[in-house]
């Protein structure tokens, strides 16, 4: 059977896209939630439950700025305690079976938060859906970079950003509209929302196989070919690509000395490509993004923007655009480095106009349309620029035997920058504190700069190299500068036609002492 052409396109790869697909619902969930919960805290009809009349503000009520900060960091820090202990889940439980668990975990929480009035309750039910979006963000990334072809991996993984994004649109539209509502169903119907995805995810994943290199690194090789015949088109030399796999993990495995969480420091080799997993992933925290996201319509509305929820749904497309355009041209063209780069250097620039603009005029009508124009193109150069390309090198960076622990490191950090940022962004934004509002960009514009520095100087170019190609260049020990050039002479492909002509040499010995002994 002839081998499946390239020039053929997308087309014959239409499982493995619809098994991606799937997984991409997981950080829909995600921005689906961020979406909801930053929209609440500017609803009379949450605050009036959770709050306190406020009349001196825009919205007429406000909110503790404990409460505020716990309502949003729990999240956060739940997903950064499920995305930390990643590794140790993974090595009992497949990536599939770790993503049902995120489904279960999601209606848990959300019929806590549904049933009370309680603040305690609310703070558990915020702790436990983030536990499970630690697992929906990990496990689907890893899913992805597992499991797609690497000439595709680009294209899925800004999906996965594409639907993080669309999920914060989402979940904006709908506190948007459900806003105005004087009582409780204000807000009960916006979480009654979050019940969708994870039950047709539930259902949907049985139909997927699992993820081959999950499989093949189990030690189940035949179920690895299985799946992986399934992901791939009719004819692909699908038993190649498998040795190939099992290939580059033997051959970690006889460099390193296991897989533990200490194994991704011990060694020199091992140790780089986690540094460099959680700084990818960390960019997305150091652009300052984060308070932006969670905090944007009662930000805005504090600012004094009017219609602070329509503007929140502009600010969320204006992000989606960013991701289709990227999707078309950069992604085609590589030079994430030279991109993530740029996007953090727009972001810092753009952090400290809107600062110094607030600062100088204050919360007036003008001052809220600079801030609605700025801040829509910050969003496009973060999301454009930077989301999508700090998870997609984090996720590619981690060696093979080690990327459960790796990437499941790298995304608790990003969790935790994530926290660190909407835990104190209240002190920062809120009235009843200090009171800065958009000022709180001369925090993350030097954040921004020194992001750019370790891109420049340390973070490599991946791009449409597999997984197994990634591997060689690193144990080439090549600077970050030299990758994008870098010509793979196949070392793993190299290593498996050894190992079949040791064992044919072996039998071609056996064969000819047998015959020796029948003569004799």
């Amino acid at each position: 059977m002839a081998p499946v052409s390239d020039k053929e396109g997308w087309k014959p790869h239409w499982k493995c896209f619809i098994a991606c697909g799937i997984i991409v619902l997981s950080p829909f969930q995600y921005g689906v939630d961020f979406g909801l919960i930053g929209g609440l805290q500017a609803m009379p009809g949450f605050l009036k439950i959770y709050g306190h009349p406020a009349p001196e503000t825009a919205i007429g009520w406000n909110l503790d700025t404990t409460r505020q900060q716990l309502i949003s960091s729990l999240m956060t820090l739940g997903a950064f305690i499920s995305s930390g202990t990643a590794g140790l889940a993974a090595t009992w439980f497949s990536r599939r079976q770790c993503l049902w668990a995120a489904c279960l975990l999601c209606c848990m929480s959300n019929i806590l938060m549904m049933a009370t009035e309680s603040i305690g309750a609310l703070y558990a039910g915020r702790f436990l859906i983030g536990l499970a979006n630690g697992y929906f963000m990990t496990f689907s990334q890893l899913y992805i970079q597992e499991s797609s072809p690497a000439r595709y991996r680009g294209w899925f993984l800004t999906a996965f950003q594409f639907f993080t994004s669309f999920g914060t649109l989402i979940g904006t539209i709908i506190d948007w509209a459900t806003a105005k509502r004087p009582d409780k169903s204000a807000y009960l119907i916006p979480l009654g929302m979050i019940y969708i995805v994870p039950v047709i995810m539930t259902v949907a994943l049985f139909f997927i196989p699992e993820s081959p290199r999950w499989l093949i690194l189990r030690g189940e090789f035949d179920k690895g070919v299985k799946s992986l015949r399934w992901l791939r088109p009719v004819g692909s030399d699908v038993d190649a690509e498998a040795a190939e796999i099992r290939a580059a993990i033997e051959r970690e495995k006889e460099m390193g000395s296991g897989v533990s969480v200490k194994d991704m420091f011990s060694n020199p080799l091992d140790r780089r490509r986690t540094g460099l997993a959680v700084g990818a992933v960390l960019l997305q925290a150091a652009s300052g993004s984060m308070f932006i996201i969670a905090y944007k319509a009662y930000f805005l509305a504090m600012s004094k923007v009017s219609d602070p929820f329509a503007m929140s749904n502009v600010l969320s497309a204006m992000g989606i655009l960013a991701i289709f355009f990227n999707s078309l041209i950069v992604v085609r063209y590589g030079r994430r480095r030279v991109i993530i780069a740029i996007g953090l250097g727009f972001c810092g620039i753009l952090q400290l106009i809107i600062a110094v603009v607030y600062q100088q005029l204050g919360a007036t009508t003008k001052t809220g349309t600079v801030l609605v124009s700025l801040t829509c193109v910050y969003m496009m150069s973060y999301n454009g620029m930077i989301s999508t390309y700090a998870w997609l090198a984090g996720g590619e960076i981690p060696s093979q035997r080690l990327r459960s622990y790796t990437f499941g490191l790298a995304a608790a950090v990003g969790f935790l920058g994530a926290w660190l940022t909407t835990f104190t962004a209240p002190y920062f934004i809120n009235p009843q504190s200090l009171n800065w509002g958009p000022q709180y960009g001369f925090i993350w514009a030097p954040s921004c700069v020194i992001g750019v520095i370790w891109v420049f100087f340390f973070l490599p170019e991946t791009k449409g190299r597999t997984l197994e190609e990634i591997d060689e260049m690193f144990e080439q020990r090549l600077p970050a500068r030299k990758f994008r050039g870098y010509v793979c002479v196949g070392h793993v492909a190299e290593g498996v036609a050894e190992k079949t002509s040791d064992v044919e040499d072996e039998k071609n010995s056996t064969t000819q002492v047998q015959h020796s002994e029948l003569k004799a």
